[in-house]
This record gives structure tokens, C-alpha cells and sequence, in this order.
């Protein structure tokens, strides 16, 4: 069974920094396409960054590029999402994702695991 476990979500002012961590076990993800996600209250839950397999290529949603950074260690089979400069819109529950399979998958049904979230609160 995968287990997908976030950590390292928490309370930080505009422009301030936080680093996620996701980490699996029950699957290799070097694998796997990997994601973060994230919903805000009354929101849909929407695409933040993807990493291909191989960790060589990135996407990211227009909102983030530039101030977030994906990335993934296939050998401590975990992910992480570096967030700077963060605003109150980037308010929200993270959640890390992953499938089988190379490309960057942009949508969640492109995702079959997830994690239960972590909190991310940007106060102005």
C-alpha cells in the first residue's frame, strides 16, 4: 500500500519562506511522476508543481513560477517544495501526489496517490 506523508507546512508572514517534504514509502518513486497540489477553502484543488521521474524536467502553475522550486530525491524516495516569497493568496492545504509513469502530469486524475495535506498559512 503507498503511503504519501507531508510535512513542514506552518504559520509565516508575507514574503517569508517554507520548505515541504513529502515522503513515500510502499512505492519507489523513482517510478513515479510526482506533484503538489493545493486547496483553499471554497476552492478546487489545483495543480502547484510537477517533477518527471527523472527530476529533469519541472512545471509550475503561472501563480508560483519564480518563487517556488520542486524537487526530489529518488534515493530517499521523498519530494520537496520550496516556497519563497509567499503571499496570503498561497493560503491553503498542500498536498503531495504521485503515479506511476514518466511525463509531468498536470491534472489530478493524472495522480491514482495522495497525502492526507499540510497546512499552509500566510498571514499579511
Amino acid at each position: 500500500q503507498v503511503q504519501l506523508v507531508e510535512s513542514g507546512g506552518g504559520l509565516v508572514q508575507t514574503g517569508g519562506s517554507l520548505r515541504l517534504s513529502c515522503a513515500v514509502s510502499g512505492r519507489t518513486i523513482s517510478t513515479s511522476r510526482m506533484g503538489w497540489f493545493r486547496q483553499s477553502p471554497g476552492k478546487e484543488r489545483e495543480f502547484v508543481a510537477g517533477i518527471s521521474r527523472s527530476g529533469g524536467q519541472t512545471r509550475y502553475a503561472s501563480s508560483v513560477e519564480g518563487r517556488f522550486t520542486i524537487s526530489r530525491d529518488n534515493g530517499k524516495n521523498t519530494m520537496s517544495l520550496q516556497m519563497s516569497g509567499l503571499k496570503p493568496e498561497d493560503t491553503a492545504v498542500y498536498y503531495c501526489a504521485a503515479n506511476p509513469g514518466g511525463r509531468i502530469g498536470l491534472r489530478m486524475e493524472d495522480y491514482d496517490s495522495w497525502g492526507q495535506g499540510t497546512q499552509v498559512t500566510v498571514s499579511s
